[in-house]
């Protein structure tokens, strides 16, 4: 029997296996407003037999897009738009899941589609920035730090928008702390240089994050958690896996309930040697060393090494991303390679299942 396809629980959702779609973002929302795009791009991976589909990184705030074309949850017209694509994905099988996100410092950038590179000026439809500290991402626009009033701010947004994300169906949610992104710029001391209660000690700069696990708990109670991390910074003197490691059970203390574990992205200096399943041993440390379930992504791009990542013990499941770009019927191949005996193929697509 084959692991990665048996089925898991979180909380009172059951996924009917392991091998999940990371959040891809699509850059082709119109005022946050997620498009037709989306709704294809998303279902088609429930039709694929994913366990989990978890939609792009979507704002809290218009200022915490990535780019002008980043969907959001800040207004209702969005999650009105969100819950026939939900509505999608639960129809052929999966359970459907939304990043819930703010950019921080590399947000107002422009799309990679745009042809330009960097921060959007504000003439152009761009914003001010906002970060924990007033230090600029290399080659953006300098950000402005953040407040008392603002983080407040930021933890409410977080809040609605995980209620609009439970009105408009979505049934997992994932706060994104990973990738350079606000909540990872808190963490990391090599973007906050804060001397208040948010900056300076691993608590310090913790603590933006646990107040958002926190709301989001409260505003959701009874939906799956996620949270994800970056577990290094891949760069001196930045976040690294036991940081993530304590942090991640502080997290499980306030109500998360599951780990994506990634990396990278903070800063431009990064040095990072990619290759099949090369951050899967940061997952492997912190299910580990916190005690807590974790997903494994990078780079896992056959089923063999999916199988085995979850068979022996490094993570609870896997996330892919490009391999799901590449083929959106990943999991149903994945099945057929492995020998898993699963019952969700869709009838229109019996005929080229293999065996």
């Amino acid at each position: 029997m084959s692991i990665l396809f048996t089925p898991l629980s979180l909380r009172d959702i059951t996924l009917r296996n392991r091998l999940w779609v990371s959040p891809m973002c699509q850059y082709s929302a119109v005022d946050g407003v997620p498009q037709e795009w989306h709704h294809t791009h998303l279902a088609q991976f429930a039709s694929g037999g994913a366990g989990l589909v978890i939609a792009e990184a979507t704002a809290v705030s218009p200022e915490g897009r990535i780019s002008p074309e980043d969907t959001g949850l800040w207004n209702d017209a969005q999650r009105d738009a969100w819950a026939p694509i939900v509505a999608a994905v639960h129809a052929r099988g999966a359970v459907a899941g939304v990043q819930l996100a703010h950019a921080g410092r590399k947000a107002s950038t422009w799309s990679p589609f745009s042809g330009h590179r960097g921060s959007v000026p504000v003439a152009d439809g761009g914003w001010q920035t906002v970060a924990p500290s007033a230090i600029a991402f290399d080659g953006f626009a300098a950000p402005v730090a953040l407040d008392l009033g603002g983080i407040d701010r930021v933890v409410s947004d977080f809040a609605d928008a995980a209620r609009r994300a439970i009105a408009a169906g979505f049934e997992v949610l994932e706060i994104h702390a990973a990738h350079g992104y606000l909540l990872h710029q808190f963490l990391s001391p090599l973007s906050n240089a804060r001397d208040d209660e948010y900056g300076g000690s691993l608590e310090n700069r913790a603590r933006l994050l646990l107040r958002v696990v926190g709301a989001v708990r409260d505003a959701a109670p009874a939906a799956p958690l996620l949270v994800r991390f970056s577990a290094t910074d891949w760069a001196g003197g930045g976040w690294d896996a036991d940081q993530t490691a304590t942090v991640a059970r502080w997290a499980a203390d306030r109500g998360a309930d599951f780990f994506d574990i990634s990396s990278g992205g903070l800063v431009a200096h990064q040095r990072i040697t990619p290759g099949p399943g090369y951050q899967v041993d940061l997952a492997a440390h912190v299910r580990r060393t916190a005690g807590v379930p974790v997903s494994a992504v990078g780079m896992i791009d056959e089923p063999g090494l999916a199988e085995q990542v979850v068979a022996a013990g490094d993570a609870d499941a896997v996330m892919a991303g490009r391999e799901w770009l590449r083929d959106p019927h990943y999991a149903l191949r994945a099945a057929a390679e492995l020998g898993a005996d699963i019952d969700y193929w869709p009838k229109q697509y019996v005929r080229a299942r293999l065996g």
